[in-house]
């Protein structure tokens, strides 16, 4: 299976170019949208070619989730701690967009290991920001506490208009996803893989991974979510997270793996149909070839050179 990398890869290399010619003066001006419905925006003027605007639209928040000036809970703080001096949020953001960063190219670090380590992680803005809540969660549960003033449920915005759940303890953290499909084959598809995913994690090789269940039904820990957050139609998938899967740099391998799961399934779904298409496609392709084998001939036999013919001669001409 193929996890998810957590930086835009075209936002990193578009970085990497710019840092590499400072001394052009260039004018850039980028959109492009990244999954789940993840917008970017890259605004570079000849009048300052060292300043950098990087905007970024996150998905439409659902009613249930907690977003504070656009943003989810702790992103500001998160941004902060990521970026330091190099990087500045303007208020208000550009229109449309959730955040605006401003990144100061001269005041990258010179060590060029640093440099490429720091534009990495603005390369993943998007992890910072949409998985701050998550985050911040996560950080409690290490030390085995609970963030103070949050009780019961709550709601992480992970694509458009839809959110998956935290039921926070001191001793442990059940995360839950509402599993949603448009289309009636991926349904299939995804409901037949979320089965063999659970399965997978029973395996002794994976004793230490955080336990995974699948239900068609809501589980108890969503007892307290609206009801229209329920709609569910490939079912619902929990996890159950201890102090030791983030512990350290598991941490951030944690976060990411969370906030992406539907995307990661969606990827698999897609491989999935995409492959049976072309096993179809080549089954279908060798029965027509077998077909045009069996068809009879058009034209007679050819004549081999060693064959002879004979006529018959009449009375007059003999």
């Amino acid at each position: 299976m193929i996890l998810l990398q957590s930086h835009s890869r075209f936002l990193l290399q578009t970085l990497l170019n710019r840092v590499q010619n400072l001394e052009k003066a260039v004018e850039l001006d980028y959109h492009w949208v990244e999954f789940d419905d993840v917008r970017y925006h890259i605004l570079v003027s000849m009048k300052n070619p060292n300043a950098l605007l990087l905007s970024v639209s996150l998905p439409i928040p659902p009613p249930e989730a907690v977003f504070m000036g656009g943003l989810p809970f702790g992103a500001i703080e998160a941004i902060k701690a990521a970026y330091g001096v190099a990087v500045q949020i303007l208020d208000p953001p550009r229109d449309g967009f959730n955040l605006t960063l401003k990144l100061n190219l001269g005041k990258l670090p010179p060590d060029e290991e640093h440099r490429y380590a720091l534009l990495v992680k603005i390369a993943s803005v998007r992890e910072v920001v949409l998985g701050a809540p998550l985050r911040v969660v996560l950080k409690h549960l290490s030390s085995r506490t609970v963030i103070p003033g949050i009780d019961g449920l709550l709601a992480i915005v992970h694509r458009s208009k839809e959110s998956f759940f935290l039921d926070p303890q001191p001793d442990k953290v059940t995360v839950v996803f509402p599993m949603r499909f448009k289309d009636s084959v991926d349904i299939a598809f995804a409901t037949s893989f979320l089965q063999e995913f659970v399965e997978a994690r029973r395996t002794a090789g994976l004793n230490n991974a955080p336990s995974c269940l699948w239900s068609p039904t809501p589980p108890l820990e969503l007892k307290e979510a609206p009801a229209e957050a329920l709609s569910a139609n490939a079912g619902f998938v929990s996890f159950v997270i201890l102090p030791r899967h983030v512990e350290g740099k598991k941490l951030d391998r944690t976060v990411w793996n969370l906030s992406t799961f539907h995307a990661y399934v969606s990827y698999h779904v897609k491989c999935s149909e995409g492959f049976m298409h072309t096993r179809m496609r080549r089954r279908v392709e060798s029965m027509i070839q077998a077909l045009d084998r069996a068809k009879p001939g058009v034209e007679g036999r050819k004549k081999s050179p060693n064959s002879r013919s004979f006529k018959r001669l009449s009375l007059k001409e003999v």
